[in-house]
């Protein structure tokens, strides 16, 4: 009989830890009945009971439906969706990381272009032979300018 009610008690534990959690990650419009710090205390000082009452009255159910739908089956317009939670589901995030990563790469190309530019002038300079002419100029100028 002793162990039917250590199982009870964790039992009832469990449930009360879960519709808490429930209760406080619950979106504000999806609560029902009460304001969420009522529903709060409610589970904590009658936890079986509290419990049930939050999983059965307090919060909307939701039930799983296409992508952008509300709990009631109704499908938003794209600008009302909510935005992606997670980056890596962002595709206006993976284009910026994309774009950012070119630009990065082209620069760091750039750069190397002029430091191979720059290390070919010296060594024909310390082998005596006369620099070439588009080693020496800036980028992006002509000839006799």
């Amino acid at each position: 009989m002793a162990r039917l009610y250590v199982l009870l008690f964790v039992v009832q534990i469990v449930l009360a830890v879960c519709a808490l959690i429930s209760c406080l990650s619950a979106e504000e419009g999806d609560i029902k009945a009460l304001p969420r710090i009522a529903w709060v205390l409610i589970i904590l000082f009658f936890p079986l009971l509290g419990s049930l009452a939050w999983f059965a009255a307090g919060r909307e159910r939701t039930v799983g439906g296409p992508a952008g739908a509300t709990p009631k089956g109704r499908i938003l317009p794209a600008r009302e969706r909510p935005r992606p939670v997670a980056p890596d589901d962002d595709p206006e995030f993976l284009r910026s990381l994309s774009e950012r990563s070119r630009r990065e790469d082209q620069e760091l190309f750039r750069r190397w272009e002029e430091d191979l530019r720059r290390r070919e002038g010296e060594m024909r300079r310390r082998d005596g032979e006369p620099p070439r002419e588009e080693e020496d100029r800036p980028e992006g100028s002509t000839p006799g300018t």
